[in-house]
């Protein structure tokens, strides 16, 4: 009895864990710019429809968005939904955190980080970091939602310079 209270404590305490980087051929203030914003959400995030505001001010610890949209399949067909909140934002050093509070895809408690780095020798270039940790979750196998996870993470970066390009233009 005592060794499965154990192993049970040790699953709890567990974290599944990932990271995907990319390169992004935008200098780092036009790359946080898009990836700072709320409502820009949808530009970069393939799998968000809306980014709705709830508590506190963007930028500002404490504060609570609810992200809705396609970010996993629903057998019910209904959209995905996360309310997250910002643990820390540094625009001096182009990063943040936020952590899952709630949702209906059953990553509650996960921490998601957004680092960006000037990359190359003449910073036209910017590396963008993501890392993320989840709670083992229930009838999943760790490698599949991590890389499943890593796939879309990735699928983001991979958006942000198009989005960064359709909002130039857009403005011309």
């Amino acid at each position: 009895m005592e060794q499965e209270k154990m192993a049970e404590n040790n699953l709890k305490d567990k974290k599944w864990r990932g990271t995907v980087s990319g390169i992004v051929e935008e200098p780092i203030e036009k790359v946080w710019n898009i990836v700072s914003q709320n409502h820009r959400l949808p530009e970069w995030m393939p799998m968000v429809e809306k980014c709705t505001d709830l508590v506190g001010k963007e930028g500002v610890p404490g504060y609570i968005r609810l992200v809705s949209g396609f970010i996993f399949p629903r057998q019910d067909g209904d959209r995905s939904w996360i309310k997250e909140k910002l643990v820390t934002m540094d625009p001096s050093s182009y990063y943040y955190v936020y952590r899952m509070e709630s949702s209906n895809i059953g990553l509650d408690g996960s921490v998601n980080s957004l680092k960006l780095m000037h990359y190359g020798d003449d910073d036209d270039s910017t590396l963008v970091n993501w890392t993320f940790e989840i709670n083992p979750v229930e009838d999943a196998y760790e490698d599949y939602l991590v890389d499943y996870l890593s796939f879309l993470y990735k699928s983001c970066i991979n958006r942000i310079q198009c989005a960064i390009q359709s909002s130039i233009i857009a403005n011309k």
